[in-house]
């Protein structure tokens, strides 16, 4: 398959795409800047600096991608934007190079929805089958893990976690660290619950489901220390992987503030 490259696009001699790959007009594509094979690449587009995209993605009109970190300790270091495979990257996307205090590279995994002007700042590592809502917002160095949709005009705050297969509502402003399953909503954001929806449409089992929330429930309740009911809910629900990833999200930083339940149970 031929790489086909409208006239009016600019793309510098050192840059590879591969097989298969468009690129639409006006479009700019920087001498470092790799493309895996069948990748589209509409009109306005500019993909700069160390920028590695995977194959089967659309990139769609006047997204940003590889821009220098919005970073004050940044000093045009060749740092690095990696995404993956099959991803869905909408109008006015932006997505930042890392900084060689933050390790240098921004991942991004396969399988995403970035929708118009959602944002992926430095640093950043995102999962597998994430979405961004329009204009949802990820600060330097997130961690989002694997299928977490982050509603539009939301925003994570740098160096927070969000555990995997979470739900953040609109408008919320994250400033502390999401469970993996948690529902999180509000300015400042607070754990609403347990991402139900989420885990019926990924086919969680029934049981699976009811472990979670007697898990959930246990673990903010209002008796006892939270240390307390962290070390009670791991020894009643060992058997469950599910419930033990909330237990290992919490146990993996003591020392970070966490989204809790606004109210009792």
């Amino acid at each position: 398959m031929a790489v086909d490259i409208h006239p009016t696009a600019l793309v510098a001699k050192g840059a590879e795409l591969a097989d298969g790959v468009s690129v639409g007009p006006f479009s700019i594509i920087g001498e470092h800047v790799r493309v895996g094979a069948r990748t589209q690449i509409l009109a306005h587009v500019v993909i700069e600096n160390r920028t590695t995209i995977g194959e089967d993605c659309s990139v769609r009109n006047f997204a940003n991608l590889g821009g220098p970190p919005h970073h004050m300790g940044y000093k045009g270091e060749p740092t690095e934007l990696v995404i993956g495979d099959r991803n869905r990257l909408w109008e006015h996307v932006t997505m930042h190079i890392g900084t060689p205090d933050g390790g240098g590279i921004t991942r991004v995994g396969d399988d995403g929805m970035y929708m118009a002007t959602s944002h992926v700042g430095h640093d950043c590592t995102v999962g597998d089958n994430v979405i961004l809502a329009h204009s949802a917002t990820l600060g330097g160095h997130v961690h989002v893990g694997d299928f977490v949709m982050v509603s539009g005009l939301a925003a994570v705050h740098q160096y927070c976690r969000v555990g995997r297969y979470s739900f953040i509502g609109g408008l919320a402003a994250v400033t502390k660290d999401v469970i993996p399953y948690g529902l999180v909503w509000g300015n400042h954001a607070h754990l609403e619950g347990l991402n139900l929806v989420g885990l019926k449409r990924r086919n969680f089992s029934r049981e699976t489901i009811s472990e979670l929330r007697s898990a959930y429930r246990l673990l903010f309740a209002e008796e006892g220390t939270f240390q307390e009911r962290i070390e009670d809910t791991a020894a009643t629900f060992g058997h469950s992987a599910p419930v033990m990833e909330i237990i290992d999200f919490i146990r993996a930083d003591a020392s970070r503030p966490l989204c809790l339940p606004e109210r009792e149970l």
